[in-house]
């Protein structure tokens, strides 16, 4: 018995963390799954992080002075809709699903832009700047459907954005 525990590996926290940059996260077996769930994950914790830390922000804002976040948001929905239950759980309740929500949205946003540009360098034999057009565009419309008023205009509009901030974003990595 003694043997086996003079030969067991002990790892500290920064070897696993260092091991991500090697491996990844997931393996599934296939290098296209293993790219859609890593970058999923990933963004969906930023997309988490984001909305709990813009609810706290408006919070605190309005904590101030209640005025000042209709200054802020100028009319636009920047904030958990219901929020303000009229008990603190159904707040918290509130913030979970919308977190949640907003979660899956990136997550969503980020795995299919992996997983398309992907596809597309496999296809094509090469990683250019139209992958990363098609993919960014194929994203975009497809971000434009997960709100609640999608229409035929902010189809068209989600694509061309995503298009070209994933095309800048591709011709400007090559130069930093």
């Amino acid at each position: 018995m003694s043997s086996l525990n003079n030969h067991m590996e002990t790892r500290t926290l920064l070897d696993e963390l260092r091991s991500f940059d090697k491996g990844g996260l997931f393996d599934f077996g296939h290098p296209l799954l293993n790219r859609i769930a890593e970058s999923f994950v990933k963004a969906a914790g930023i997309g988490a992080i984001q909305a709990v830390s813009r609810e706290a922000y408006f919070t605190l804002v309005e904590g101030v002075d209640g005025s000042v976040r209709s200054e802020i948001s100028n009319g636009k929905k920047s904030r958990f809709p219901d929020l303000r239950g009229e008990t603190s759980s159904k707040s918290l309740e509130a913030l979970v699903k919308n977190t949640g929500k907003e979660s899956l949205q990136w997550g969503l946003a980020a795995g299919m832009y992996s997983g398309l540009t992907y596809g597309l360098t496999e296809a094509r034999g090469t990683h250019d700047w139209k992958n990363s057009a098609v993919a960014g565009a194929i994203t975009g419309m497809a971000l434009a459907l997960t709100t609640d008023d999608s229409s035929h205009e902010q189809m068209v509009q989600s694509a061309i954005t995503g298009a070209a901030i994933s095309t800048t974003a591709h011709l400007l990595a090559g130069i930093f």
